[in-house]
This record gives structure tokens, C-alpha cells and sequence, in this order.
């Protein structure tokens, strides 16, 4: 039995050193430092931080409601035009308003297709007029320039 974990950990070792830094998928804390937050302009970071690959995870970080906080939130919308609109009728919760405190809430992009986040906090409030949103389409290989 030792005899078979032993081999199974150098073969991890082999792995990890085998593939490239470059090919490993990343973790991205959305907004950097200021976080999911009212105001901040999410599609220079888009453009600033992408490109982005499937696998690659975005964290949401952000303060839970309280007396001096608004709440936060994360939707994922179905199309561009409910997107561009901050329509939340057919969006998906993907992550309430306590779930971004802490180590935050993270979303591993595993599809090739447009994904369109927002908060959702206010009736829309905070996508349509706190830019509160983003747009990513992760290309599929994990491996970077």
C-alpha cells in the first residue's frame, strides 16, 4: 500500500513539474482590490486582467449587508439583451448576498460561451447605474501567452 502512494505521488510530482506554469488554469479576485462594488468599472478590468480561459475561476468578494453596506449579489443573465438592460426576470441567482464575504464566492468557468454577470442588488440599480457587470468568454485552451 505504501509502496503504491509513494508512486502515486511522484507522479504528481512529475505532473506539476511537467506542465507549464502557463497551463494552469487561474484564479481571478473580480475588481482586485476594490472587490464586487458599486462604481467600480468591471469591463477595463475584463480587458485589463483577460484574457480568460475555461477553467479559470472568478472569485466575488464582498462585505455582507449591514447598517453602512448595501448588499451585493451575483446573476448570471441568459442573453446579451437582457445584459445590457440589467433585466433580472429570467437571470440566475448565482450567488446571495452573504456569499461573498470571507474567502468570497467563487465561479470556475468551465463552458466556451459568453457569460454575463451583474449584481442584482436595488431592482437592477446596481447594474444599470453602479456598472455592477461584466461580460467573459473564456477561450479554451488553459495555456497563456
Amino acid at each position: 500500500m505504501e509502496a503504491r502512494v509513494a508512486a502515486a505521488v511522484l507522479v504528481l510530482l512529475a505532473l506539476v513539474l511537467v506542465v507549464p506554469e502557463a497551463c494552469r488554469a487561474e484564479r481571478f479576485i473580480v475588481g482586485d482590490a476594490a472587490r464586487w462594488t458599486w462604481g467600480y468599472n468591471y469591463t477595463d478590468w475584463v480587458i485589463r486582467k483577460g484574457p480568460f480561459f475555461q477553467d479559470d475561476s472568478l472569485v466575488f468578494t464582498y462585505d455582507p449587508p449591514n447598517a453602512t453596506t448595501h448588499a451585493h449579489s451575483v446573476y448570471m443573465m441568459r442573453n446579451l439583451a437582457d445584459y445590457q438592460s440589467c433585466n433580472l426576470k429570467a437571470a440566475k441567482l448565482v450567488a446571495g448576498v452573504t456569499e461573498g464575504v470571507g474567502a468570497g464566492f467563487e465561479f470556475v468557468l468551465k463552458k466556451r460561451k459568453m457569460h454575463y454577470f451583474v449584481c442584482g442588488e436595488r431592482q437592477g440599480l446596481h447594474c444599470t447605474a453602479g456598472q455592477m457587470k461584466f461580460i467573459v468568454k473564456p477561450k479554451s485552451s488553459v495555456c497563456r501567452d
